[in-house]
This record gives structure tokens, sequence and C-alpha cells, in this order.
């Protein structure tokens, strides 16, 4: 049989080797920013989520930017498929990688991104160049989806429940109603170790993307661990 599993990320993927149940434990709120920082000129406009690239996209003709980057296979896809031309994108698909092969310096960079992003990228980025962040959205819990979830736990019914934000973790264990369950798996270090914060056991895809989450699942069957 195949392994069920439950994808809390927002993106539809699909695969034929798993019966995957799509239940995001995130919604994604935009927010209001200062529109003025629009009215200058960037050397480098980076995306790090395919919801930065979605949130941005109406003010896109707005900005004067010379070069698009993007951290995630995923976020370049989505670029390309709104004909938004990237020009440099990381081999490692993680803020880390990101910093390791980006190497322009005095650069002025706009960054819009979560409010809830992790610092680092903006911190590092901004020792060497002169970074305007916009806190562009915010993800909130989807508390219906996230109950949905652990009623399929309780009811024995999945083998596997993927993350990759350390936001839906936190939203998923943000109470002590947690039914008992050992088989997460997580996108990203970031993520995996934010469940190892609730002390979960959890096995982590290779690459930072949903097929080789999958793949990695696939594995523990074999292996007979699920």
């Amino acid at each position: 049989m195949k392994p069920v599993i439950v994808m809390t990320q927002t993106s539809k993927v699909q695969s034929d080797l798993v019966d995957i149940i799509h239940k995001p434990l995130i919604q994604i709120q935009g927010l209001s920013f200062n529109e003025h920082l629009l009215n200058h000129s960037y050397d480098w406009l980076i995306f790090s989520s395919k919801n930065a690239v979605k949130y941005f996209y109406a003010y896109l003709k707005s900005v004067k930017v010379k070069k698009v980057a993007v951290i995630g296979a995923k976020t370049a896809q989505y670029c390309q498929d709104l004909n938004i031309h990237v020009d440099f994108l990381p081999q490692n698909f993680s803020q880390e990688g990101f910093l390791a092969e980006f190497q322009n310096k005095d650069q002025k960079i706009l960054l819009p991104s979560s409010l809830y992003a992790r610092p680092k990228l903006a911190n590092q980025l901004n020792k060497y160049n002169d970074v305007t962040k916009i806190d562009l959205y915010r993800p909130v819990p989807h508390q219906h989806h996230i109950e949905e979830v652990k009623q399929l736990v309780k009811e024995k019914h999945i083998d596997a429940i993927t993350f990759s934000s350390s936001s839906a973790v936190r939203y998923y264990f943000s109470d002590n109603n947690i039914p008992e369950f050992n088989h997460y798996y997580a996108i990203g270090k970031q993520t995996a170790d934010t469940l190892k914060e609730y002390h979960q056991n959890v096995r982590i895809a290779d690459q930072q993307t949903s097929e080789s989450l999958i793949d990695k699942i696939l594995e523990s069957r074999d292996n007979n661990e699920i």
C-alpha cells in the first residue's frame, strides 16, 4: 500500500507514489507597508519564498530593480511562471546556502518577506550591503485544518506528517492537546530544529524540496519504519 501523508505546506504537490492529504496549517495575510520605499532604485530584489513573489507581484512594475535573486527551486519556478527573470539562484536552497554563494557587496537590496522571517538573511546581507526589508505578509494559523490533522492522527488514518516551516510546527504544537505520533518529516534544518524543540523525532529531506521529502518517506517505508 502507498503511504498516506499529510502535507501541511500550501503548495499542491502531487505524486503517484504516495497518497497526499493537503492540510495547510498556515493562512497568509497581506500587510500594508510604506510604499514610498518603492520610489528608490535597487541593485537587487531578493525573493526568499513563493509567497514573497505572490504578494509583491502587484508592486513589481512600481519599483526599479536591476536584478532578481531567489531562494528555492519552487520560488524560481513561480517567478518563471510569472515571466520574472531570475538572475541568481543558489544551488543550496536555504538562507545559509544563499549567503554562502551570494558574494555581492555595496549593493542596494530590496527584501520583501514575511513579518516573521528569520532575521539572519537580512542581517548578514546588511553587513556589506544596504538592505531595505519590507514586511509584506504574515502567517496566521489555519485552526480548522490543525484540528482536522489531529483527528486524522487519533483515528490512525495517516503514516506521516510533513512540515516545511517553523511557523506551521509552532501552530500545530501550540497547545497540550497533541495526539501521540512519531512520524514527522521536515524540509530544512530550521524546521527540523523547531520540531526537536517540542521533543519530536524528525527525519529531514536531503534537499529542500517536496519531492525529496516524499523520497525520504518512501525510504522509511522501505525500511519498515512507518
